[in-house]
Order: C-alpha cells, then sequence, then structure tokens
C-alpha cells in the first residue's frame, strides 16, 4: 500500500510541478531585460541568446556619453530587437539636450520608446529633477514616442519619501496615470527588482485602490552570486525582500551557489493565475550576473531559445 501512495504521491507532484513550470513560461512570456554599453558589448549578437522581439532596455548610468548610449541602442535595434533607452531627469541639464537625445536615438537608432525616471544622483544637472518634467515636455509626444514607461518601487524609495512611506510616490504615479488618459502614449510601470512576491502583491492591490491602473513590469533579477546580489541590492534601496536574500546568506552551504529567482517567479505566477486581474504585465530581468547568465535562464524556463553566449 505504501508503494501505491507513493506512486500517486510523485504523479500528483509530478503534475503540480509541470503545472507550476507551465505557468511559470506564461508569466514569463514577453520579458524583458536591461543592459548598459559596457555589458551589450561583450554580446556579439542578441539574436543568439534572446527571442525575436524582446524588449531591451538600455541603462543610461551618470557620466556614459550619450554617443556610447545611442551606438548600443542602434546596433541592437539593427539586429531587430525594440530597444528603450533610459533618460534619467537629473542627469539631463535642459531642454534643448533632452530634444537632442531624443533626436539621435530616433535618428541613428529608429527608437519610439523610452523609460523616463528621476535617475540615481541626488542633486540635478539643470532644469530637470523627475520624470514628470519630461513628460510636460512635450518632447516625446512632438517626436511621436508611442511608448512611455515610468519608475516603480513596491518597496518604497526613501529618496522620495525619506520617512519610509509611500505618499509622495503614489501622488506621482496617479498624476502618471492620469498623463496616460489625457494622451496617446501607452504607458507601464517598470519596477526596481524585487526577491519576494507578497511586497509585490501588497503594493499592486494598493495601486489599484488609488486608482492606477498602469500595467506593471514586475523587476526581476536574473542569476548571479549571493554577494553580488546583496551588494547591488543594497546599492539600490531594495526593501524588505532583501531578507530573502540575508536568510540564504546565512545558511554557509548556499553561499557558494548561484542565486536564482525561481521562488519570487512561482508564486508570482501562481497568484496571476489564481487572479487574472493582477496587474503584473510582463517580466523585466536585471541581469545582475551577466546577460548571458540571464538568457540561459530564460530559455530553460521554455521562453527562449538556447543562450549561445555568456557576459
Amino acid at each position: 500500500m505504501a508503494k501505491i501512495l507513493d506512486f500517486f504521491g510523485s504523479r500528483k507532484d509530478a503534475r503540480a510541478a509541470a503545472a507550476g513550470s507551465a505557468s511559470v513560461a506564461a508569466f514569463l512570456d514577453g520579458f524583458s531585460i536591461e543592459v548598459m554599453p559596457r555589458t551589450a558589448a561583450k554580446i556579439e549578437d542578441f539574436r543568439a541568446i534572446l527571442p525575436a522581439g524582446t524588449r531591451v532596455y538600455v541603462a543610461h548610468i551618470e557620466g556614459t556619453p550619450i554617443e556610447e548610449m545611442v551606438a548600443t541602442a542602434a546596433r541592437i535595434a539593427g539586429q531587430g530587437f525594440p530597444v528603450m533607452p533610459h533618460f534619467p531627469a537629473r542627469i539631463i541639464p535642459d531642454a534643448a539636450t533632452l530634444a537632442d537625445w531624443i533626436a539621435r536615438y530616433q535618428g541613428e537608432a529608429g527608437v519610439d520608446q523610452a523609460l523616463l525616471l528621476g535617475g540615481g544622483v541626488d542633486t540635478p544637472h539643470g532644469d530637470f529633477h523627475c520624470s514628470m518634467q519630461l513628460m510636460e515636455s512635450g518632447l516625446f509626444d512632438k517626436a511621436g514616442f508611442r511608448r512611455l514607461h515610468v519608475a516603480g518601487h513596491p518597496e518604497g524609495n526613501r529618496d522620495i519619501d525619506p520617512d519610509g512611506g509611500e505618499r509622495m510616490v503614489m501622488e506621482a504615479l496617479r498624476w502618471k496615470q492620469a498623463f496616460s488618459e489625457r494622451t496617446d502614449a501607452a504607458m507601464a510601470i517598470a519596477t526596481q527588482f524585487v526577491f519576494e512576491a507578497a511586497p509585490v502583491i501588497a503594493w499592486e492591490k494598493r495601486l489599484r485602490e488609488a486608482g492606477v491602473g498602469l500595467p506593471i513590469h514586475i523587476g526581476v533579477a536574473g542569476p548571479a552570486k549571493l554577494q553580488t546580489l546583496i551588494k547591488f541590492a543594497m546599492a539600490c534601496g531594495v526593501g524588505p525582500s532583501l531578507r530573502v536574500l540575508q536568510r540564504r546568506a546565512a545558511d554557509v552551504t548556499k553561499l557558494v551557489l548561484p542565486f536564482t529567482p525561481d521562488g519570487v517567479l512561482a508564486e508570482l505566477a501562481a497568484h496571476k493565475a489564481a487572479n487574472p486581474e493582477f496587474g503584473i504585465e510582463a517580466v523585466h530581468f536585471f541581469p545582475l550576473g551577466g546577460i548571458g547568465k540571464t538568457a540561459e535562464y530564460t530559455a530553460g524556463t521554455g521562453t527562449a531559445r538556447p543562450a549561445a553566449a555568456t557576459a
């Protein structure tokens, strides 16, 4: 009898695992990935590692020349991928510079979409200090940019709300929701990376209650060494979900093993399957352990072709 129960139990576990794998694969369909010029340079051809049509964000770090940004966007776009460069408000000195960047991206790389964010510097370089000012400039609409994404912080952002709350962040998101309703821009919220599902689920519920219905592209860190993820998480102000990494770090047997986002993706996928109204539209990968490793990981879920390069 025990053997029979073991047999049916194992079959049940296998069916559950298969269902979970299928829901994760469906959840990851249409994922995007973020690169920087220096990391993108290590990939000879993105067509070898990413599914056709994958949106590639190009992060603009302070000090990176616009020429490098545009050249990276042009190369990736030339390989057939939609490119979404960052426009960090605080490093753009004035409207003339903003117009120049938009024109360069459009003319040299065919870009027609952008991620607008405040930017990770304390002191603005000029006239802009937030993404709403970039949106209000009207320059993206004038240039025919059809899609604008904005930043989201499921676990708060102390740069905006120093008290640890979310009053200012939520007010800004309500403004952006209203902007999307009075313009033709297709918009979504691209978030900071998280390591735990519960804060995301609670945050999405608060957004809906506040009248913010913009689709959410949830940020997730790709496979990486635990020490690497902890370093980035602390530098980027990741909130309570950092405890997932801290708990794992306490187990010395796991320190040498790469951390993967299996847990958070499985929980979010299961919640989406059970609650179709859940506002997560796509997953956005931060390849903190390398672009190639993240591409290999997504290929292993059945969402992509086998990866042929590492970076």
